[in-house]
């Protein structure tokens, strides 16, 4: 094999406490598609900036093979002293790299290239910072959130310049459909030191449990060892003699192995706190428009009933905050109307963080400053403990917000927001800066709650794990609702979402490429996989209740049930207006259902 273009070996590197890499090894060949993950905090970012020669390592080795060039695009890219987005791109170019190819990359991601670096929103620079490593076409492209702050057209255009790319890459991603795509091989950073598996990351959660179970059945055989070391210290006649020191040396070393292994972070446990239902429709918004200097939301109508969850997609501009603000009621429309249903409690998660306050420490923000208690559910419970929940230490309990990590931040919000009851989620942007397995847990607990979700996401994966159906922004204003999730919607559009620009009205003019038309949308759609299940399945449901109905009714017939069993004629009756309530669902979706097909056959 030829040698490789990076290597680093026994990376070491310690920040006042605990080792953060400890023997830390990344080896990059030609070619390759490395992803590298791990958990929040577990010093990922850390490593790729010692791979970048940005950060010197306390101890251990880095080699780049002569001739090798290598870019790294940081989480928090500077454009300070560059007068436009050209000027910082041109500027990370080589002699012999063409400079055309910056301008054309700048265009692909939607700038023009005049843009003032200190006018630009956080995803305008991270598409600035995306073109500047890009343009050169490096060897080794060490890539760390490169998916952070970009809407879902530039993700799936950069997933496409990726592999057309001869770069070897190094990637950090909390997306999981990114990774997915990209990687061939998977680092795995954990306590502060790597391994690695030489297949992509759709095979990396089996092959993390398998070794986590390996590493416990260790564990398990070293304490099991040093008790019948014990009991032989305890009951052995000759532990005192000298030729036995050697044994007892052993222990020793055993019990110091035990109390230094770094133990796996504990998982985040996470509950919603359950209000009391709502009524069947949640939402309903009829011919809604709004407009600013543009049209935003034009012409649409939904129902959102309860137990729906919403996916809401489009590029960076759409209106997707909009559409939310308008269908929550936080903004008027400019024409239609939006009710929203009996007994909604909702809680709101802000995209930008910005409803925490940066001066105040996190147990401020849990417990709204008073007092060392947190109410969860109307249920009080330490902040202490509920921290912990969350994977917060009790030292951070006093730790101002401002200095938290973007992971870490977003957490807290999580905390916070799911302390309040609520039957309505409307989450903007949950996944960000999330790790995977917090991501896992926020999927779970947002299946099994029983009310309604409203997200905005970019994440693909989560979009197809969590929603029912995928509100699309189809340009100028349109919005289309598909069923199922973003998979689903892509199958219905006959295309994934199309790289396109939202355009400015001070933006510099360009090339305008036309709108999807409704009707070719309309044309494209078909039912999904679970509308055809329900289709076949909901007349067997609605014959079932119908039965059970009648037999309740049977059982109401009887002139004395009441005065031979008040209980059991109460039962009955609840389980008569319960099936009925079923009953008239059923035939609701059923009803629904049959019209779309007839629409789309039609």
């Amino acid at each position: 094999m030829a040698a490789p273009f990076l290597t680093l070996r026994d990376v070491t590197l310690t920040f006042g406490g605990s080792p953060l890499l400890e023997g830390a090894e990344l080896m990059v060949h030609e070619g390759d598609r490395i992803c590298l993950v791990g958990r929040n905090g577990s010093g990922k970012s850390t490593l790729l900036k010692v791979a970048a020669d940005i950060l010197q390592a306390d101890g251990g080795e880095r080699v780049v093979q002569s001739g090798v060039t290598v870019r790294y695009l940081p989480q928090e890219p500077d454009l300070a002293g560059f007068a436009t987005t050209l000027a910082y791109v041109e500027a990370g170019l080589g002699p012999s790299d063409d400079p055309h190819r910056a301008l054309r990359l700048l265009e692909d991601l939607g700038l023009h290239g005049e843009e003032e670096p200190k006018t630009l929103s956080g995803g305008e620079i991270r598409r600035a910072a995306l073109a500047r490593v890009l343009a050169p076409e490096p060897d080794v492209l060490l890539l760390d959130e490169p998916t952070n702050h970009l809407d879902l057209p530039a993700i799936e255009w950069l997933e496409s310049e990726l592999k057309g790319m001869r770069s070897a890459l190094v990637l950090i991603s909390h997306d999981r459909r990114f990774l997915e795509n990209l990687s061939r091989a998977t680092i795995w950073l954990d306590r502060g030191r790597t391994r690695r598996m030489d297949r992509g990351f759709s095979e990396f959660e089996s092959w993390r449990d398998d070794l986590l179970e390996q590493e416990e059945a260790a564990r398990h055989k070293l304490d099991r060892k040093i008790a019948m070391e014990l009991d032989w210290l305890r009951y052995g006649v000759t532990a005192r003699r000298k030729r036995n020191q050697r044994r007892l040396g052993e222990l020793g070393a055993l019990r110091e192995r035990r109390k230094t292994e770094r133990r796996v972070q504990g998982e985040v446990k996470m509950a919603l706190a359950e209000a009391e239902q709502s009524g069947k429709l949640v939402i309903e918004a009829k011919g809604i428009s709004k407009s600013f200097d543009r049209p935003i939301v034009t012409d649409f109508s939904i129902r959102i009933a309860r137990g729906d969850r919403i996916g809401v997609v489009g590029a960076n501009g759409a209106g997707k905050s909009t559409l939310l603000g308008l269908l929550t009621g936080r903004l008027a429309p400019d024409a239609g109307t939006v009710k929203i249903g009996a007994n909604v409690e909702m809680v709101t998660l802000d995209q930008k963080r910005e409803a925490l306050d940066p001066n105040a420490t996190l147990k401020e923000t849990l417990t709204g400053g008073s007092g060392d208690n947190v109410s969860v559910g109307g249920e009080m419970r330490h902040v202490i403990g509920y921290m912990k929940d969350f994977l917060f230490t009790p030292e951070q309990a006093n730790t101002p917000v401002s200095v938290l990590s973007g992971g870490e931040r977003g957490r807290l919000m999580l905390a916070r927001a799911l302390a309040r009851t609520a039957n309505l989620m409307v989450l903007d942007e949950p996944t960000n800066d999330l790790d995977l397995e917090t991501l896992d847990l926020l999927e779970e607990m947002l299946g099994d709650h029983p009310g309604t979700v409203i997200v905005v996401s970019h994440d693909r994966d989560f979009l197809d794990r969590v929603c029912s159906s995928v509100v699309m922004s189809e340009g100028e204003g349109r919005w289309v609702d598909y069923a199922g999730g973003y998979s689903d919607m892509v199958a219905q559009r006959g295309a994934g979402v199309a790289a396109r620009r939202v355009e400015k009205p001070d933006a510099a003019p360009k090339a305008e490429k036309a709108a999807r038309p409704v009707e070719d949308v309309a044309k494209k759609r078909r039912l999904s996989f679970k509308e055809k299940h329900a289709l076949e399945t909901l007349p067997g449901k609605i014959e079932k209740l119908q039965k059970e109905l009648a037999k309740l009714h049977e059982m109401l017939a009887d002139p004395d049930l009441y005065a031979r069993d008040p209980a059991r004629f109460d039962k009955v009756s609840k389980a008569v207006e319960e099936r009925q309530a079923a009953l008239g669902a059923a035939e609701d979706e059923w009803l629904a259902l049959e019209m779309l097909r007839e629409e789309i056959e039609g």
